[in-house]
């Protein structure tokens, strides 16, 4: 399909923050003090994207999010201009599938009766918009404002691995990442499938068609 609010494209995106989930006891805790670039460096030498504790259920997953051309100079400003792109149907074959967004109340009465099935804890995030009423924000269960539901994201309850031929494109935000990335990696990836940050920006400075 060829549509500009769709992708058949999915990005794992790294980011300089520590993880959402915490370190103490997080599988990616060990990597907490490496930047954004480091971190995408180490993914693709190891050729897997590590499990990570998820806030609010503690369950272990990694996350991808769709990212229409549109969309990808927000993303990169929310985490970082590192990233790595698969198609989705190969994201699809490890058993990864679209996150599940659910009301604070009725995540709430959920996980209060414990009717959550073990294996959907890694694909579930509570959707609690900024657009919700009084009673919700005055509520116990309340979290605050939490809404990822414009990254229509996609999630695996176990690490990810992939081969380099698997990879569609690997994001990097300047020239000189390129100059200075591994050449392993670049022989391996192909130089063709990076994408230069500056490049979208210079262009978005020329013809700016997107709001962000």
């Amino acid at each position: 399909m060829n549509r500009p609010d769709f992708s058949d494209y999915l990005v794992h995106f790294s980011t300089d923050e520590a993880p959402k989930g915490g370190i103490d006891g997080n599988p990616v805790g060990n990597i907490s003090a490496l930047s954004a670039k480091d971190r995408i460096i180490s993914i693709l030498n190891e050729k897997t994207i590590r499990a990570s504790s998820m806030p609010w259920t503690g369950a272990k997953a990694v996350c991808f999010i769709e990212c229409p051309w549109s969309s990808l100079l927000a993303h990169t400003q929310v985490y970082s201009p590192y990233g790595v792109g698969f198609t989705k149907k190969t994201i699809f074959s490890q058993h990864v599938g679209p996150a599940i967004y659910i009301r604070t109340d009725v995540f709430n009465k959920q996980k209060n009766s414990g009717a959550f099935a073990g294996l959907l804890w890694s694909f579930i995030t509570p959707f609690s918009p900024a657009y919700r009423p009084y009673s919700m924000k005055k509520a116990k269960y309340d979290i605050g404002t939490c809404d990822y539901t414009h990254e229509r994201e996609w999630r695996t309850p176990h690490d990810f691995k992939f081969e380099y031929n698997q990879i569609e494109f690997v994001i990097l935000n300047s020239h000189s990442d390129l100059v200075d990335f591994p050449e392993n990696l670049k022989n391996e990836i192909g130089i063709d499938k990076f994408i230069i940050m500056d490049n979208y920006k210079f262009v978005e400075t020329l013809w700016p068609v997107h709001k962000i």
